[in-house]
C-alpha cells in the first residue's frame, strides 16, 4: 500500500460531505444550522484551495487538474473499458474536484449574499443559490457514481482509500 491522500485532504473531504448533507437537510427547517453549514463549507473550500497549491504532492492541483482534451480522452477510454488506473485522481476525477469546488463555492457565496442587506430578498440571488445547490447535488451524485465505477473497474475500494489515505501500489500499467 502507498499513502496517497493526506490528513488535510481526507479531513476536508469528509467535513465537506458533512457540511453539504447538513445544509441540504436544514435548508427548510433550521436557518441557523443551514447558515453555519454553509459558512463551514466556504471555509473548507478556502482551505482546500490553499492546500491545492501548498499541500502534499497528490493534494496539489498541478498533479491532477488536466486539460479538457485529456479529460475527454480518459472518458472515451472509460467508455471503451480501457481507462488507466491512476494512483491519484484520474482526469475525470480531477475535473470533478474542480467542478465540485466551484459549485460549492458558488452555493456558499450566493447563500452568504442572501444574508446581506444589499441582496436580501433579491430574486436572482435566491435563484442562483437554488440552482447552484441543485447543480451541486447532481455533481455529488455523479461523483458517487464515478467512485463506484472506478472502485469496481480497478478492484479498489476508493471510499476506504479516502478514509485511510492508502491505495494499492502502482502496477506497471498504472499512472502515478
Amino acid at each position: 500500500m502507498v499513502r496517497v491522500w493526506d490528513r488535510v485532504v481526507r479531513g476536508f473531504h469528509w467535513a465537506l460531505v458533512l457540511s453539504f448533507i447538513t445544509a441540504w437537510l436544514t435548508s427548510h427547517s433550521s436557518e441557523d444550522i443551514h447558515h453555519w453549514a454553509g459558512y463551514a463549507a466556504a471555509g473548507l473550500i478556502v482551505t482546500r484551495l490553499l492546500w491545492g497549491v501548498l499541500g502534499t504532492p497528490y493534494a496539489r492541483f498541478s498533479q491532477f487538474v488536466r486539460d479538457p482534451a485529456t479529460v475527454l480522452r480518459y472518458l472515451w477510454a472509460l467508455l471503451l473499458g480501457r481507462e488507466a488506473r491512476y494512483i491519484g485522481h484520474n482526469p475525470a476525477g480531477g475535473a470533478m474536484v474542480v467542478a465540485l469546488i466551484a459549485a460549492m463555492g458558488s452555493t456558499a457565496l450566493t447563500g452568504w449574499l442572501m444574508t446581506t442587506d444589499a441582496y436580501f430578498g433579491v430574486s436572482w440571488v435566491e435563484t442562483a443559490h437554488s440552482l447552484s445547490a441543485h447543480g451541486l447535488l447532481v455533481l455529488v451524485l455523479f461523483h458517487i457514481g464515478g467512485v463506484a465505477l472506478a472502485s469496481f473497474r480497478h478492484r479498489e475500494n476508493l471510499v476506504r482509500a479516502m478514509i485511510t489515505g492508502r491505495k494499492r501500489r502502482a502496477e506497471p500499467a498504472d499512472i502515478a
